[in-house]
């Protein structure tokens, strides 16, 4: 194969993710690969910081593409209403406060596996949190959350 015959992997999501990535939304990579070289496993675009809200809708959705879920991690700083524990789905899950950042969520599946996912802002505008989205699943990130945020500027927020 020749170099021209070749291409890098795309930055961007394809073009139907565009249309159902909004806020309430969670993007993932479920790649399984022997070594886990990207920083992050996705990310999630809550549409408020309530996180009675916002987190059984994420837990539910990623038990159906990981299995149950177990414990969340999130910083206590960063959300409203914190509990100890939520039920989704007749299931307990726990919530670990863990000073993460408001930028990263953890998601333990079962004992032990890990994923960590980039928080986008909820009043971000589509096209910050698109590009944050994309390069948060690309399987050769290496930059940490509150970079990607960063560079995408996607502390910009929608006017009102």
């Amino acid at each position: 194969m020749t170099n021209s015959e070749t291409s890098p992997p795309s930055p961007h999501l394809p073009r139907g993710v565009h249309e159902s990535v909004r806020p309430g939304c969670a993007l993932l990579r479920l790649e399984t690969t022997e070594s886990r070289e990207g920083v992050l496993d996705g990310a999630w675009w809550p549409r408020s910081r309530d996180i009675g809200a916002e987190l059984p809708a994420l837990v539910s959705a990623l038990t159906g593409h990981l299995g149950p879920v177990t414990r969340v991690g999130l910083d206590t700083a960063a959300w409203e209403g914190l509990p100890t524990r939520i039920v989704v789905d007749d299931r307990v899950v726990h919530i670990d406060p863990f000073p993460v950042g408001d930028d990263t969520v953890l998601i333990t599946r079962g004992d032990q596996d890990l994923f960590s996912l980039m928080v986008v802002p909820p009043n971000t505008t589509p096209e910050a949190a698109h590009a944050a989205m994309a390069q948060a699943v690309r399987a050769d990130n290496i930059t940490a959350a509150e970079q990607i945020l960063i560079d995408t500027r996607s502390g910009q927020v929608l006017s009102d």
